[in-house]
């Protein structure tokens, strides 16, 4: 029973969200930020996780506080439903290529947090910014407690560009915390 759930409130944000690692890449998301829903069902399908998310965030300031906080709260979820990690693959790497675009993600949940993101993703599409994705990753990251490498190999249209990197990072997450064994994946005996 890999799931986890957590309802998370503060003056900026109202998050529930429900989390199933062993689903069927089932999406229900709602934030008011519908390029985030896109990317964040984008996501889900392709980890094959099943996210039940609800969001209300202060949109009228702007989307940071409510793609940052779902964030934070999906991590938090992802971490609690590895549990001790016992035999997951812990790491995953994929090259996702969309049209004209293309993102290399890799990943290794060993209880470190750390983002490495040299590209920078400017400008907007639609009325969401597009520097919001390395926001997003900082905080699912931090919280997961796992590295994330995050590469552009191939820049072009924005949307293209995001969605290479939530497809890929998708991948990596189905990859990653499969179960493959049944011994820690790591030579410390644990991971943090």
């Amino acid at each position: 029973m890999r799931k986890a759930s957590i309802d998370r409130r503060t003056r900026e944000t109202d998050i529930s969200l429900t989390l199933d690692l062993d689903g069927n890449g089932t999406p229900e998301i709602t934030t008011g930020v519908g390029f985030f829903d896109h990317m964040l069902e984008l996501l889900t399908v392709h980890s094959g996780v099943d996210l039940t998310l609800s969001c209300k965030g202060d949109l009228q300031v702007d989307a940071h506080h409510t793609v940052e906080d779902v964030g934070i709260a999906l991590g938090s979820c992802v971490r609690q439903a590895l549990g001790d990690k016992k035999g997951i693959a812990r790491f995953a790497d994929r090259l996702v290529p969309m049209d004209e675009t293309a993102a290399q993600v890799a990943v290794d949940f060993s209880g470190r947090p750390a983002l490495i993101f040299p590209d920078r993703l400017t400008g907007k599409v639609g009325s969401f910014d597009m520097e919001l994705v390395e926001e997003f990753l900082r905080a699912f990251t931090t919280h997961a407690g796992c590295n994330v490498y995050v590469r552009i190999v191939s820049a072009g249209n924005r949307h293209h560009m995001a969605e290479a990197v939530f497809k890929a990072l998708a991948l990596c997450i189905r990859d990653a915390v499969r179960v493959v064994s049944d011994r820690m994946p790591s030579s410390k005996g644990m991971l943090e």
